[in-house]
């Protein structure tokens, strides 16, 4: 067995985030190991000219000011797909018109559904920043592609209208949907209608509109088109669920993702996806036998700002 010294961390020799990076994979020990070795996973994927990159993810960041690294992820075109869940677009749409506020885990939510605020962890969420918002502004564009003559598009398809929709507004730039439109990168929703969103979709069809057709099989056609072109696959999954399963699901048809770093709080000895390790994926044939993968246990809103920020500065 090859014997690796534990070095200490010298907070005096680092100047950039890349430094704390390597000096967490020399310390050896725990989660900050992991931390430097899923960064350099991370970037040896993004150097592959060959390797086609995901990101998966939850919505739930998207509450947060972790939005922000997902946003610049998509902006420098640093992912080729997008895998999450319909709540991403409820949030990313709602805090470019509204905004979202501080709270704790502790607080009285019994309080605070009196007072029409809802709580997300430690976010809070007034109806006006969120469902008020979303359902004036998602019926106001779905009315103009049908008035338009649309009839059947695929949610990837539909997510870039919302984007196009947004060149106007001030705050465009700190979208996701916005970058993905702009960038033409899809982002497919494997559950579209399990949202404020998606609802107001099915509103819209139920309200008169039901030769309207949301075309999740084209969203499949996609992805089809994207695993079966690439002669590499690489992913960034934050949290499991079906942003997870829906990425390497589809990867198990070309033997594999390439390069794999898994974020998750998840136990695995429930046998949950989400608590699973990526070398579970292997017997699976999801991920390859001689891929290169981690899985890093603990908050994606503390882990991912130090591994994006170490990645950028590897890239000057």
């Amino acid at each position: 067995m090859k014997r690796e010294i534990v070095k200490d961390i010298d907070l005096t020799k680092i100047k950039t985030m890349k430094d704390l990076t390597s000096q967490m994979t020399s310390s050896g020990g725990y989660v900050a190991k992991k931390v430097g070795d899923g960064s350099q996973i991370l970037e040896n994927m993004v150097k592959d000219k060959d390797c086609k990159r995901i990101l998966s993810f939850p919505a739930s960041l998207v509450a947060t000011g972790t939005r922000g690294i997902i946003k610049e992820l998509v902006k420098r075109k640093i992912f080729d797909m997008i895998i999450t869940t319909t709540g991403t677009l409820d949030h990313d749409i709602a805090r470019i018109y509204r905004n979202y506020y501080h709270g704790s885990f502790e607080m009285d939510d019994k309080e605070l559904h009196k007072e029409g605020i809802n709580r997300e962890g430690n976010v809070l969420i007034p109806n006006e920043s969120y469902s008020e918002i979303l359902e004036e502004k998602v019926r106001e564009i779905i009315e103009k592609l049908y008035g338009k003559g649309v009839r059947d598009i695929s949610t990837h398809e539909l997510i870039w209208e919302f984007g196009k929709s947004l060149e106007e507004e001030k705050n465009k730039e700190d979208s996701i949907v916005y970058w993905c439109y702009k960038n033409k990168i899809p982002m497919i929703l494997p559950g579209p209608l399990d949202g404020s969103w998606g609802w107001q979709l099915y509103y819209f069809w139920q309200d008169g509109h039901k030769d309207f057709n949301l075309n999740i099989m084209k969203d499949e056609d996609a992805i089809s088109d994207f695993i079966y072109s690439s002669d590499k696959t690489g992913a960034l999954m934050i949290g499991g669920g079906i942003s997870k399963h829906h990425t390497i699901w589809w990867n198990q048809f070309r033997g594999g993702l390439d390069y794999a770093v898994y974020i998750t709080t998840a136990p695995e000895w429930d046998g949950s996806l989400s608590g699973a390790r990526i070398r579970e994926a292997i017997s699976w044939g999801k991920v390859r036998e001689d891929a290169e993968f981690i899985t890093l246990e603990g908050d994606a809103t503390v882990i991912l700002p130090v591994m994006i920020a170490s990645l950028f500065e590897s890239m000057k």
